[in-house]
């Protein structure tokens, strides 16, 4: 196995300002594929003259996470696939790294850094694989992929548009028995919810907060049933209904505004709607 086996798949939203950063952390050997949710033929342009191992492919429309992932996955021709951010970027050592771990155990399906779940990491002394940690779930910012794992299961649910896929996607690998692992090998710098140009940050908030709720919902209702997601999701209906009433009062736009976008994301779910909801950007 050789760095060359590893394709990185990095879904982008007007991501400009941060994409480049990831993008220079990557080894040169490295196949890279940028799917750039809009049509804009100038970050294309940028990102493939710069850099000769990538590929930045434009969906036309803002397909969300889940969807435009697949959109990648589908053209990548490795063994294995690094899914990652573009507010990530990785250390000199990362790729290699990743392929050392996977010699661990090579029927794994998804390999994260460990450094993302803290509370994982203090059992990591109950395991004779040093640096391999079983574990349920990964988070999506950095999923290292065994392709031939996921014939069976496919890959993202396209019905979440953001928030609570990779959990998705996790929940249906343990479902069939399939190992995911973190690994303190692995080290990955992570922003967080940074993503994105500074300049769209309001709609980019109201986007996360109707879309949190929207998928939590559909997550619960496509695992457990309707009657216990609607259990789940009661209390944060009230809170939501309670603050956005509050906050009207107060006459606190920017705040009423917010849960408004989380009332609006559970009544949708609810009522079994699509998750529709756009930033206006």
């Amino acid at each position: 196995m050789s760095i060359k086996d590893i394709t990185v798949v990095i879904t982008s939203f007007k991501s400009d300002e941060k994409i480049i950063n990831c993008l220079n952390s990557i080894n040169n050997q490295c196949k890279i594929i940028v799917v750039e949710n809009s049509d804009n033929l100038k970050i294309k342009q940028k990102i493939e003259n710069s850099f000769s191992n990538a590929q930045c492919i434009l969906s036309g429309e803002n397909l969300g996470y889940g969807k435009a992932n697949n959109l990648g996955l589908k053209n990548v021709k490795t063994k294995y696939a690094l899914i990652l951010n573009p507010d990530a970027t990785l250390e000199p050592s990362t790729l290699e790294n990743f392929l050392v771990v996977a010699k661990k155990d090579l029927d794994f399906a998804i390999i994260g850094p460990e450094e993302q779940e803290k509370k994982e990491s203090t059992s990591a002394s109950n395991t004779n694989i040093k640096d391999l940690i079983k574990t349920e779930n990964v988070k999506g910012f950095a999923m290292f992929l065994n392709l031939e794992q996921f014939n069976e299961v496919g890959f993202f649910d396209e019905n979440f548009f953001i928030y609570f896929e990779e959990i998705d996607l996790c929940t249906r690998l343990n479902k069939i028995k399939k190992k995911i692992y973190l690994s303190p090998l692995i080290k990955i710098n992570h922003l967080g919810a940074q993503s994105h140009d500074e300049s769209i940050n309001k709609n980019m908030e109201l986007s996360r907060n109707w879309h949190w709720m929207w998928s939590s919902f559909y997550y619960h209702r496509k695992h457990k049933g309707y009657l216990i997601a609607f259990l789940l999701i009661l209390p944060k209906l009230f809170s939501a209904i309670i603050k956005m009433t509050i906050y009207s009062f107060l006459m606190n736009k920017d705040k009423r505004e917010v849960y408004y976008q989380r009332f609006s994301g559970l009544l949708n779910a609810i009522l079994c709607r699509k998750s529709w909801y756009r930033p206006n950007v």
